[in-house]
């Protein structure tokens, strides 16, 4: 494992130290997911499928929350909300 200190400017720019730039070129996309007090960074091109269906997922998780939130949604049964499933499934 290598560790090494950056800083943030003052327009939200980080700097990867070139010792951790190892197998990332110019242009390359990378993500950064925050949990907590931790920032994980990693390449977009990395990511399995499962990961990319876990973040959309708690995107989708995270709109629907704040949509509730302000009061947009709406009321189902069981039957309703299943059969609604199965369109998301179906996406």
């Amino acid at each position: 494992m290598e560790i090494a200190i950056t800083r943030m400017s003052s327009k939200g720019q980080i700097v990867i130290p070139s010792e951790l730039r190892k197998g990332i070129k110019e242009g390359d996309k990378l993500i950064i997911i925050k949990n907590d007090h931790q920032l994980i960074l990693k390449k977009a091109s990395e990511l399995d499928k499962q990961m990319k269906e876990d973040l959309e997922f708690a995107k989708r998780t995270e709109e629907a929350w704040k949509r509730y939130e302000k009061g947009e949604f709406i009321s189902q049964n069981a039957d309703e909300f299943l059969e609604e499933m199965k369109k998301w499934a179906n996406e």
